[in-house]
C-alpha cells in the first residue's frame, strides 16, 4: 500500500511480513474490485434494459467477489475466526442483529420531525395500489389486510431477514473486515486505517450506483458524482460498526449478521415516504441519506 509506512530499521523478519501482507492485499484488490466492477457494469446495462431478475441475481453473485478475491490472493482464511463463538460475545450478537434497525428508526424519526411534510400518512393506501387488484386479492386469500402485510414485512426484517442475509454478506466481510481492515489498522492505526476501509469499500459500489442508481436514484442533487462521494461516508460509519464487534468478538460471523441486518432494514423507513421525496434521500430517511445516517454516523464516531 505505502512503501514509507514500513520501517525498515524493524526486524527484517517483521519487515519481510508487512510487506507480503502489502502484495496479498493488492492483489486482494485488483481481484475484488475488477470482479464486482465487471459484474456490476453487466448488472447496470441489465438494469437499464429492463431485466430486473437477472440485475438481482448478478447484485447478489457480485456480494461474492471479495471473498473470490481473499481465495484468489491467498490470503489466510483461518485466522479469521470461524469458529461461532456465542459464549462472552451475546451483547455483540445482539449490537449487530437489532443495531441496524435501531440507528435505522431513530434516523427515520428525527428526517420525519424535520420533514413533516414527507411522511406519507396514506401509505397503506399507496402500497395497496403498487400491488395492485390481483395483489390485494392474494392478501385477502390469506386473510390478510395491507397493514398486517407491512407490519409482517418490518418484523420479519427485524427477525429473520438479518440471519438469511448474513451468508450472503459474509462474501463481503470475509474480505473487508476479514482480510483488508487488520491490514489497514496496521499501516494507518485503527482510526484512519477504518477511515480509509470505509472509502475503499463505499468506492467498490461506484459502478452500479452510477449506471443503475443504487440506493439513491438518478435524479438527486449532484447525480451521479454526490451520492457515489455521500456512500463513502456512509460505508465508513457501517465499517466503523462492522469493524468493531469484529475486532470485539474476533468471529467473522458476527460482521455479516450487522451488514445483513443493515440490508434487511434499509428500504424500511421508504414506506412511509412520499413518492414526491424519493429523489431527495441524499438527505433520508434511509440510512444511506445524511439525516437518516447521522445516528448510525455518531454512534461510528463514538
Amino acid at each position: 500500500m505505502n512503501p514509507g509506512s514500513i520501517d525498515f530499521r524493524q526486524n527484517p523478519a517483521e519487515v519481510f511480513d508487512m510487506a507480503l501482507k502489502d502484495k496479498k492485499l493488492f492483489s486482494f484488490l485488483l481481484w475484488a474490485f475488477g470482479i464486482a466492477w465487471v459484474l456490476q457494469v453487466v448488472a447496470g446495462i441489465m438494469y437499464r434494459s429492463g431485466n430486473a431478475m437477472l440485475f438481482s441475481v448478478l447484485l447478489s453473485v457480485t456480494m461474492f467477489a471479495p471473498l473470490i478475491a481473499v481465495l484468489l490472493s491467498r490470503i489466510d482464511l483461518k485466522q479469521m475466526g470461524w469458529k461461532p463463538r456465542i459464549r462472552g460475545n451475546v451483547k455483540y450478537i445482539l449490537a449487530a442483529w437489532f443495531g441496524p434497525a435501531l440507528l435505522g428508526t431513530a434516523g427515520a424519526v428525527l428526517y420525519f420531525l424535520l420533514f413533516p411534510e414527507a411522511f406519507d400518512s396514506a401509505f397503506a393506501d399507496r402500497i395497496a395500489s403498487a400491488i395492485g387488484e390481483e395483489g390485494i386479492a392474494r392478501l385477502e386469500a390469506t386473510g390478510l389486510s395491507i397493514p398486517a402485510y407491512i407490519i409482517i414485512n418490518i418484523v420479519a426484517s427485524l427477525i429473520y431477514a438479518p440471519w438469511l442475509n448474513m451468508f450472503f454478506a459474509l462474501g463481503e466481510e470475509a474480505g473487508w473486515r476479514g482480510a483488508m481492515y487488520p491490514v489497514l489498522r496496521e499501516h494507518f492505526g485503527t482510526a484512519k486505517g477504518r477511515i480509509v476501509g470505509g472509502i475503499i469499500w463505499g468506492a467498490w459500489h461506484w459502478p452500479i450506483m452510477i449506471l443503475a442508481g443504487y440506493e439513491y436514484g438518478t435524479s438527486y442533487w449532484g447525480a451521479p458524482v454526490t451520492g457515489p462521494l455521500l456512500f463513502c461516508v456512509i460505508a465508513t460509519a457501517m465499517g466503523i460498526l462492522l469493524d468493531w464487534v469484529y475486532e470485539k468478538t474476533n468471529c467473522i460471523w458476527i460482521p455479516p449478521l450487522g451488514h445483513g441486518a443493515i440490508n434487511a432494514f434499509a428500504g424500511i423507513p421508504a414506506l412511509f415516504l412520499k413518492p414526491e421525496y424519493s429523489n431527495n434521500l441524499l438527505v433520508g430517511p434511509l440510512m444511506v441519506g445524511i439525516i437518516g445516517g447521522l445516528p448510525m454516523i455518531l454512534a461510528a464516531v463514538l
